[in-house]
């Protein structure tokens, strides 16, 4: 039977993860393998707490173990698929679930059957919604010079000539359908493709990093399906407060740069940065002509030219 390590990153969202874990275990009951908790050094005592919990509740498949630093969501990761499973084994699929992300009792099983099927497949991801039953944005098109320019214009002629450049791509009515990426807090891996790949690039600290693994996934001939059968249900920036973000932090900018420059050179994360400036800068004149709201946190704009001029100077 095939074996499915389940890694569950948890910052500071102890009671949270605990759900996570719980949930998972229901959705492994027949899958063999078992949950890796990786506390990504919170220091605020929840890798105690999340250990005391897996030992009053008897989980003999959930293993807690410490990062020993703060490394972002790539980072933390890898340190759980290194571990490999509770008892030291090396799994045949590795599944991300985040802590705020909660699995249907039947989206484990999918998953691992569908690859198990597939073996031209490396990845797996599911429907992922939240708890209002809102579908949220996990499926998408590998990012390019043209889509920074679309997704910042928001406009629509511009999103027509530009349609096959536009990187989120639309909840599928199929229960198949191929993507470029899915996102991480959902989502089934092959061990061998890893082997082959290698793991998360832990220059990234949040953002971006499983884009870059789904490309370097596909530039060595491993594709990717996204099953509509397989939700969880997502809080969503629990961890990483996306949503009370004041301004956009440091570390969103150096995972785009990252991104940009590994995938497309130096010159290519120039000009994909000057095209989100342009469609910005559009986007904000038709905002201000209709009367419309921007969108973007303060600044957004001037911090990312900012962080353009800042890197060709070698900063």
């Amino acid at each position: 039977m095939s074996r499915v390590l389940t890694v569950i990153l948890n910052w500071r969202t102890p009671q949270m993860t605990l759900k996570a874990v719980e949930t998972a275990l229901a959705a492994m009951e027949g899958v063999g393998g078992g949950i890796t908790v990786v506390d990504n050094d919170s220091g605020d005592g929840s890798e105690e707490q999340i250990r005391a919990a897996v030992e009053a509740q008897g989980w003999d498949r959930v293993r807690v173990i410490q990062a020993g630093r703060n490394g972002g969501f790539g980072a933390g990761n890898n340190v759980g698929i290194r571990a490999g499973l509770p008892g030291g084994e090396v799994p045949d699929y590795v599944y991300l679930l985040n802590s705020d992300a909660f699995p249907a009792p039947e989206t484990i099983r999918l998953l691992r059957d569908h690859l198990e099927a597939s073996p031209r497949l490396g990845m797996a991801g599911g429907y992922v919604g939240g708890e209002d039953g809102v579908p949220h944005q996990t499926l998408f098109r590998f990012p390019s010079i043209a889509s920074e320019f679309e997704g910042a214009a928001r406009t629509g002629p511009i999103t027509r000539l530009l349609r096959r450049h536009v990187v989120p791509l639309p909840i599928p009515d199929a229960p198949v359908i191929a993507a470029d990426w899915s996102a991480g807090c959902s989502l089934m891996m092959r061990q061998a493709m890893l082997d082959q790949i290698g793991l998360f690039d832990e220059t990234f600290f949040l953002y971006f990093e499983e884009t870059d693994l789904c490309r370097r996934a596909a530039q060595a001939g491993w594709g990717l399906d996204y099953l509509r059968n397989a939700p969880v249900v997502h809080i969503g920036s629990e961890s990483t407060g996306m949503k009370r973000w004041a301004r956009t932090p440091g570390y969103w900018f150096d995972s785009r740069w990252h991104y940009f420059s590994k995938h497309h050179g130096r010159g290519g994360a120039v000009l994909a940065t000057l095209a989100h400036l342009a469609g910005g800068a559009l986007h904000r004149l038709r905002c201000r002509i209709n009367g419309g709201a921007v969108g973007d946190p303060p600044h957004f704009l001037k911090d990312l030219a900012r962080h353009m001029l800042s890197r060709g100077k070698g900063g």
